[in-house]
């Protein structure tokens, strides 16, 4: 990525007071605690300070260097919005008294925890449902807060904050999935960079590409054209976790490309393939760790890699992935490393991402 330019760097205080100083005649007092450096030297800090902001100025005028809302307006200038931050969704399952009507705007949430300080996630019914003969029922809800936040496991929600009376418990049978955060500087400046650098006309792939993350909470998406004969068009969808998108997220993908693309193109929008790979392995932990501890860590360094792979490299490298394994605090060593199963990478085709199975360490 280019750099800015030594651009004024060099007007610093001290050079800048001594050129005014310079310009004075030679037989006044120039020095130090002088009347007149006393009175220049308040000049000469304004100006230097002035010179840092024309700095800043030069630095948040190029897409490549700027930041937040600056970014926001270069990127409007060629029609790129950031995208918003979106709500997880999913379904809770109500029980108490037959007949009790729980009505829409219901609020439930996970507990929080003080211990690791992690917040309560509130959720909101959107429909409204009554409790069936059985004193069940289940309702679509939606996080009250954008962003990921949102997105919850199965069984974390357990909370019903209006209470309604009749209503024993609530849960929430599967995890919460889509919610996403506000894009990030680093994703709007590559959505920027792929506009003004990447022709995209007359619905060329570069432009399905465009047209899928114009959605929030799609990561990347890969465009096989002439998949299916002349006229046809095939987009793999992944998330902003680099996960293979879910149904609704693939849904909103297709109608933003049904309203976009040339008359007479066959396009056919799908989630990427997730290949699942499991890893395990023996460790030697040093003194003073955890196993269960590493693990973890373990895994979400798994994760982090395993996004970078979506849609660039196409196999789980070993012998990367027991370097990351290696890297970790508290390993000393490892032994029978095996993805899947197998001490060998884990091949993948164009279609598909990896996603993470089971990560599990021993001693």
């Amino acid at each position: 990525m280019a750099e800015l330019p030594e651009y004024l760097t060099d007007q610093t205080e001290e050079r800048i007071r001594q050129r005014m100083l310079d310009s004075l005649p030679s037989d006044l007092d120039k020095s130090e605690g002088s009347y007149i450096w006393d009175a220049l030297a308040p000049t000469a800090a304004e100006l230097a300070q002035a010179a840092i902001w024309a700095q800043e100025v030069l630095r948040r005028g190029f897409a490549s260097t700027t930041f937040g809302p600056y970014l926001d307006l270069r990127c409007a200038e060629h029609g790129v919005e950031r995208r918003p931050a979106t709500p997880a969704t999913g379904k809770v399952r109500f029980v108490g008294l037959p007949g009790v009507i729980i009505p829409a705007g219901t609020r439930v949430a996970t507990p929080g925890d003080p211990v690791t300080r992690t917040p309560s996630v509130e959720f909101r019914t959107v429909a409204d449902v009554t409790l069936d003969s059985a004193g069940q029922a289940t309702v679509d809800v939606q996080a009250t807060v954008p962003g990921a936040s949102g997105n919850v496991g199965a069984g974390a929600i357990t909370l019903v904050v209006d209470g309604t009376p009749g209503v024993a418990s609530v849960t929430n049978p599967a995890p919460t999935t889509g919610g996403a955060d506000a894009e990030s500087d680093e994703a709007l400046l590559a959505r920027y960079f792929l506009k003004v650098r990447t022709p995209a006309t007359s619905g060329n792939a570069a432009h399905y590409r465009m047209w899928a993350l114009d959605i929030p909470g799609v990561g990347d998406a890969k465009v096989y054209p002439l998949w299916n004969g002349p006229g046809t068009v095939k987009v793999r969808v992944i998330d902003v976790n680099k996960k293979p998108a879910s149904p609704e997220l693939v849904a909103q993908v297709a109608a933003h490309i049904e309203e976009e693309r040339p008359i007479g193109a066959s396009v056919t929008v799908e989630p990427a393939k997730g290949v699942v790979v499991d890893v395990t392995a023996t460790i030697t932990l040093a003194s003073g760790y955890v196993l269960n501890d590493v693990q973890q860590a373990f895994a979400a360094k798994l994760t982090e890699h395993f996004a970078s792979l979506a849609f660039k490299q196409y196999y789980v490298s070993y012998a990367q992935v027991g370097a990351l394994l290696l890297a970790l605090p508290g390993v000393l060593d490892y032994s029978a490393l095996a993805l899947n199963g197998a001490a060998a990478n884990v091949m993948m085709d164009e279609e598909s991402v990896p996603v993470l199975g089971t990560v599990t360490l021993s001693t």
